[in-house]
């Protein structure tokens, strides 16, 4: 079997090893690759790994060998799975990998912006401390997680650890979920009955629903102006849930006390994006899922993944199923490209 990774870096920079997948084939790993390459460097595939690498319709119809798609994530949207059922070809992903590395960005931003731990190092090492005639140096307010209320769209795997979490730290939890009431009541999480109540009753709100036509935009100028003043908007699920314009406006005017975004609309982001200059509002650039161990999880599942689908019982699979691989011999080699 030929397994070509098109887009290894961002998964593995080089602290991991490919090694286990060469147990399974022959492989040839890209650290990039730019959509006119991607027919080229797959031609003989009969598997091939993707990150965000989009594999369409028209990169299937040029790939007759292809039979299986792993996506090194848990999203799939860079693949067309329909255009790959008619193929025959099976799609798979990776679920649950970095759940609690996105749980712990999620208060990762949180204490940030409610302790100001990197306000505070940056007026300390401004010598503000220094020449204080006080024994401490305060100058931004200082904020108590016990006893808020933690608004969560989504109630999954994520939003669920971030639920847990949030009661740790004294918080009360209400989520707007597809769960029950009496379910997420078992768990100790009111559910909400609206939106509007959502907005308006969190102290802090962190998104973790996936990424449709329903949820696109979900928070827009209308619900952020249901949002207390002092409220914080965490966002560690897709960019595109929210409307980053109308969030700028919200922060510049005062209308919100802070945002902690680590995902954006555009990836990487123009310079213009709103949210950039947008006063306390916080991002880091898409590693909410990027700690060594979610990566390590993230590439055993994906070798998991494929060689299961070499033995006839595919795993983790998001598209209509197909039919069995053909029969391959490996070879053990990996190149690096």
């Amino acid at each position: 079997m030929k397994i070509v990774v098109l887009d290894a870096y961002t998964a593995n920079p080089g602290d991991l090893s490919w090694e286990p997948l060469s147990a399974l084939g022959e492989v040839e790993v890209y650290d990039r690759t730019a959509p006119e390459d991607v027919v080229a460097r797959a031609k003989d595939a009969d598997a091939v790994l993707v990150n965000k690498v989009r594999i369409t319709r028209e990169v299937m119809d040029a790939l007759p060998r292809l039979r299986y798609v792993g996506v090194l994530a848990t999203g799939y949207n860079v693949v067309d799975t329909k255009a790959a059922s008619k193929h025959g070809i099976t799609v798979t992903n990776v679920p649950a990998y970095s759940t609690m590395s996105v749980a712990q960005m999620v208060f990762a931003h949180l204490l940030n912006i409610t302790n100001s731990v990197a306000q505070y190092t940056i007026e300390v090492k401004s010598g503000s401390w220094s020449s204080c005639e006080d024994f401490c140096f305060y100058n931004v307010p200082l904020t108590e997680l016990d006893g808020r209320t933690m608004g969560i769209v989504g109630v999954g795997n994520i939003g669920m650890a971030v639920a847990r979490i949030a009661q740790a730290f004294g918080m009360q939890v209400l989520a707007m979920s597809s769960k029950s009431a009496k379910a997420l009541k078992a768990l100790g999480i009111r559910k909400a009955s609206s939106y509007e109540e959502l907005f308006s009753e969190a102290d802090v709100l962190s998104l973790h629903c996936p990424l449709t036509d329903d949820t696109q935009h979900l928070v827009n100028a209308e619900r952020l102006a249901l949002m207390k003043p002092t409220a914080i908007l965490i966002n560690t699920g897709r960019g595109p849930l929210v409307d980053e314009q109308a969030l700028a406006d919200a922060l510049n005017q005062g209308r919100l006390r802070a945002a902690g975004v680590d995902v954006l609309i555009e990836e990487p982001p123009h310079n213009d994006n709103p949210l950039i200059e947008a006063t306390n509002c916080s991002i880091t650039p898409h590693i909410a899922w990027a700690t060594a161990e979610a990566r390590e999880r993230l590439l055993t599942i994906a070798v998991e993944n494929l060689k299961a689908f070499a033995e006839g019982k595919p795993q983790n699979v998001v598209n209509k199923r197909t039919s069995k691989p053909k029969s391959t011999s490996p070879k053990r080699t990996t190149k690096k490209k």
